[in-house]
């Protein structure tokens, strides 16, 4: 059995609410069937609809479950990578596919935590 390729334009087609395809991990699945069933909401998968969601699905830290579903919607594997620009960054809500926000949004509360210590320590 031949596995079948898609270039990230083919991919980029399916971003509808009707039609979500998306890339995880270099592989295509089409989510269509999934999107009233998801937890987090259809809207989480439009979102990313004909993108890489590979980091957007890793940072959530889905169940061992979740990913043996992924199987259900297999399409095939990603030829190519997606060259910045695309796919529309407006549709991602803010969810990078550089992985620098992780790291600010770890240090976030680190900064708040210590600035309220700071504060109580040393200003009341």
């Amino acid at each position: 059995m031949s596995i079948e390729k898609f270039s990230p334009d083919q991919v980029a087609a399916h971003n509808t609410d009707e039609d979500i395809w998306m890339v995880i991990n270099g592989k295509v699945y089409d989510i269509t069937p999934f999107k009233d069933e998801h937890p987090g909401g259809e809207e989480v998968l439009s979102e990313l609809a004909g993108a890489d969601a590979t980091i957007a699905f890793d940072d959530v830290g889905h169940s061992t479950d979740a990913v043996n579903m992924l199987d259900d919607y297999y399409k095939g594997e990603l030829e190519g990578e997606f060259v910045s620009g695309s796919k529309p960054e407006a549709k991602t809500s803010g969810v990078s596919n550089s992985g620098g926000s992780s790291a600010i949004n770890f240090l976030i509360p680190i900064v708040l935590v210590v600035a309220a210590v700071v504060y109580k320590l040393y200003l009341s």
